[in-house]
């Protein structure tokens, strides 16, 4: 049985939509207060009133991850509603596709800003206020493409979420001391919002190439989260989690098929 987490205070970058709503619903029906991040307010309202019911309390903060001055409000913000900060959940990403030959400048700073930069700055701002728990815990959402899987037109997105292991590995190793850990979830393809847009034929074939025979759910990515952030895992960091399906262990579609 692990202990309750009722009562302390997460925040989740880009907590309004997809896997970070998915791990802001976990938290908060576990009891943590959870103050997730967006940058359209609409898209902040529509969450925060779909969580609403659940026993923890569930606000929002508009904020760009890029900004080291967005970030530090955040984590201001967490505390003054709730006098402390105990989870940061570095969940801000995008994926937009660009083959190698055609990307520009600007659409590898576009991903490296909010997926690697956003880590690093949410982090940099949090350390005081987990220092002070005695009990801080880092969980950044990476991906199996990158570290694990590579996929035609994401060689920017694949850089920046190996990149986030490379950040986790120095930053649990700094912040041991502080008693912060630091742990990485690795999801493979999880029913969003960002993979129905691209369409039922991509979502059919991606299914298919899954061992457990379905897209994974947000909340399979949330309850991981959730553990990285219990008292039992305080022995847990600098560690990344895959949670696919099985979806990296096939060595071919014929593997799929000789299941």
């Amino acid at each position: 049985m692990f202990a309750s987490l009722k009562g302390r205070t997460a925040i989740v970058t880009g907590g309004s939509k997809g896997i970070g709503r998915g791990i802001a619903e976990v938290f908060a029906a576990a009891g943590v207060n959870v103050v997730l991040t967006g940058r359209t307010q609409a898209d902040i309202d529509a969450a925060v009133a779909a969580l609403s019911e659940h026993e923890g309390a569930v606000s929002g903060v508009a904020a760009d991850v890029t900004s080291p001055e967005d970030c530090r409000r955040v984590v201001e913000t967490a505390v003054e509603r709730h006098g402390a900060l105990d989870v940061v959940c570095a969940n801000a990403g995008i994926f937009p596709s660009a083959r190698l030959e055609d990307m520009t400048p600007d659409d590898l700073e576009q991903v490296l800003g909010v997926n690697v930069k956003g880590t690093f700055y949410i982090v940099q701002a949090a350390i005081s206020a987990l220092a002070a728990t005695g009990h801080g815990r880092v969980i950044i959402t990476s991906s199996i493409t990158g570290p694990v899987t590579g996929y035609p037109g994401w060689s920017h997105y694949g850089a920046s979420k190996a990149a986030q292991l490379g950040f986790l590995r120095t930053a649990a190793m700094e912040l041991a001391p502080k008693k912060i850990t630091v742990n990485a979830v690795l999801p493979g393809n999880i029913l969003t919002e960002g993979l129905i847009e691209m369409g039922q034929d991509y979502m059919d074939q991606m299914a298919a190439a899954v061992p457990a025979g379905r897209l994974g759910s947000v909340a399979d990515i949330g309850n991981a989260a959730l553990f990285f952030a219990t008292d039992e895992a305080a022995y847990v960091t600098g560690q990344s989690l895959i949670v696919d399906g099985g979806q990296i262990l096939p060595e071919s579609p014929e593997a799929i098929a000789d299941m």
